[in-house]
């Protein structure tokens, strides 16, 4: 598991963010395999760019689970209005049923830190989202 501390010029960290996030009307966009692994790919890409370290993605029909490495410099609402803002712009570039929508995203999430003795637990956790039925 990635439990290593981020070392700067002046800081050393480890914030570990479980995020749940889900589309508008809980919308069932991720039954789609299509916009599942679009979505996927696209927090891969926006987490390389920010150099933020997804530990663990998962979504299920109607929500999303990411818990995610940052460093001390982002807060979470920072982490989430990027994205949901550029997810939200692609996939509804990308999927029709999707661009009738004025964002897919609510404006709501839930945050949740996690350190290094809950850390395994929350990657279990997320990783168990779609097989937990």
């Amino acid at each position: 598991m990635d439990s290593d501390y981020r070392h700067s010029k002046t800081t050393v960290s480890l914030l570990n963010y479980h995020f749940v996030f889900c589309p508008r009307y809980r919308r069932k966009i991720f039954v789609n395999s299509e916009v599942d692994a679009r979505f996927k790919s696209l927090v891969h890409s926006i987490c390389e760019e920010n150099e933020w370290s997804i530990l663990a993605i998962e979504t299920d029909k109607d929500h999303c689970h990411l818990f995610v490495n940052v460093q001390p410099t982002y807060s979470p609402a920072d982490v989430m209005k990027v994205i949901k803002g550029r997810t939200s712009r692609e996939l509804r570039q990308s999927f029709e049923h999707l661009s009738k929508m004025p964002s897919v995203w609510t404006r709501s999430y839930f945050v949740s830190t996690a350190g290094n003795v809950s850390s395994a637990t929350t990657k279990r956790y997320v990783e168990s989202q779609r097989t937990r039925y």
